[in-house]
């Protein structure tokens, strides 16, 4: 047996003792096994160590109760499922132990050796609340290289500091992580991801899109007028209380705050809640803060409307006689729907029948940059629509398609030109974002014209924020780093 300081072997017995060693459990029974152990002297004059235990190679390791396959499992079971899990499943398997010593094993798993890679990625992730942390990872190996607290320049760039040689490094439009990567790495290749730049613009697009909702509404067609003898009810243009109550707010509103005052004071002023200020004074008239009546939705009396009108029409007034004759055409709704149906008639107006709802600001910002080639029919159709009625939105989306061509083609030569365009778009969301890219120019080339991109950050975020939720939340970066780094080696060897 070798001394485990000099390496000289030994044969000389100071004494024996028993030693006891947890294995795996068999047939659902633990294992316990007693190991009669010599302790042996060191001879040799140049060690300072007197004497030393024997180890049995496989079986026993230094100041270790259990065999180094039972530790294996104790480990792995930590670096999956954490504390109270690893805990839960080692029970099951007759391994009793505690969720400390689950985390206090895993944290002592060495870490592999870091590694500089030659493609970087660099990307932000929540912790909790309005904390944010730093994950670096390996573009080439896809393989998470650290993590920490905190998202400064400074940290970075000392990181890239101590692992020079880095080539190109991926990131998204941050301000923070762009001075840091030119204060650590000067020489590195920037690379704005091309995901994220189509991100940004896409939330400009919903802010023009929210800007002029008043134009939402020409995506639905004038609905159909119902077959009626009767006259139709007041127009949209007809004056009401609610839009006599509407104008009075506008015109108070605007009075007070296009004097300069804040819309704090304003709502002092007028008494009212400071979103109710700040909605009017939005507002470039008051028919915007007209609230509007949700369309009705499509309902299984629908196609048989036309029935009851005629049938009305023709001198039919009992409501549970129309309910009847509907049954037997294969109507399998209640008699209640049908009542509420004819009630207008009653009162000399037109069935109400069921109109489509004007989209979301965000449904149209999600028509614009989806690809024309994937968009519905429907979809397709209602676009025309709000681009014929809407000067704005016509020029964000023919501006969309023009990067997306780019993006497309990988061919930055137009964006010079295209930055012109949003500038001088007229359009306040477009030209800051256009403001934006071109103090980052360089890194925004670098994105659509070469294959780098964060795709591989963005992964390794969904991962970490999986081990986040595992551990309800509440691992500390250490703890986190520690599973999201051995989580992602052993992958590699079990797949």
């Amino acid at each position: 047996m070798a001394c485990p300081d000099c390496g000289e072997c030994s044969e000389r017995v100071h004494s024996r003792y028993v030693r006891s060693l947890a294995d795996l459990a068999v047939g659902g029974r633990p294992v316990l096994i007693r190991l009669s152990v010599r302790r042996l002297f060191c001879d040799s004059p140049r060690c300072g160590r007197r004497t030393f235990a024997e180890q049995v190679e496989g079986l026993t390791v230094r100041y270790r109760r259990r065999t180094p396959l039972l530790q294996h499992l104790v480990e792995m079971a930590g670096v999956l499922l954490a504390g109270r899990g690893g805990a839960r499943l080692l029970e099951i398997l007759n391994v009793p132990l505690s969720r400390t010593s689950v985390l206090l094993h895993l944290m002592r798993i060495p870490l592999p050796a870091p590694v500089t890679p030659r493609v970087l990625g660099v990307d932000d992730f929540a912790l909790y609340a309005d904390v944010y942390g730093t994950l670096v990872v390996d573009a080439d190996t896809r393989l998470p290289l650290t993590l920490w607290e905190g998202r400064d320049a400074e940290q970075l760039a000392a990181w890239l500091r101590d692992h020079p040689g880095i080539e190109v490094v991926c990131r998204d439009g941050s301000l923070v992580y762009r001075q840091g990567i030119t204060d650590g790495a000067p020489d590195a290749v920037q690379v704005s991801d091309r995901f994220h730049l189509w991100q940004g613009l896409s939330k400009r697009v919903a802010d023009i899109a929210a800007a002029h909702r008043g134009c939402l509404s020409a995506a639905a067609p004038e609905p159909t007028p119902a077959p009626s003898s009767v006259t139709a009810a007041a127009p949209d243009g007809a004056d009401t209380p609610a839009r006599r109550h509407a104008k009075r707010l506008f015109e108070a509103v605007h009075a007070v705050t296009d004097t300069g005052r804040s819309i704090n004071a304003a709502a002092r002023e007028l008494g009212l809640d400071w979103r109710t200020v700040r909605k009017y004074a939005r507002a470039s008239s008051w028919q915007e803060c007209v609230r509007r009546s949700r369309p009705r939705r499509p309902t299984s009396l629908d196609p048989y409307l036309e029935y009851l009108q005629q049938r009305w029409d023709e001198g039919e007034h009992t409501a549970k006689v129309l309910h009847e004759e509907l049954v037997a055409k294969g109507y399998r709704g209640h008699y209640q729907r049908v009542k509420v149906a004819v009630a207008p008639l009653r009162r000399g107006l037109p069935i109400d029948t069921p109109r489509e709802r004007p989209p979301s600001p965000r449904e149209v910002a999600r028509w614009i940059t989806t690809t024309p080639q994937r968009r519905g029919l429907h979809a397709t159709e209602r676009l025309q629509r709000i681009r014929a009625a809407c000067p704005e939105l016509n020029q964000t989306h023919d501006l969309v398609r023009e990067f997306a061509a780019m993006l497309d083609a990988r061919d930055a030569t137009p964006l010079p030109d295209w930055l012109k365009k949003l500038t001088t778009s007229r359009l306040p969301a477009l030209a800051g974002l256009a403001k934006a890219i071109h103090e980052d120019q360089p890194a925004v080339v670098q994105g659509i014209t070469t294959p780098f991109n964060s795709g591989v950050n963005e992964g390794r975020i969904t991962d970490l924020k999986l081990q986040k939720r595992i551990m309800a939340g509440r691992a500390g970066v250490p703890l986190l780093r520690q599973r999201v780094i051995l989580m992602a080696h052993l992958r590699r060897h079990y797949p």
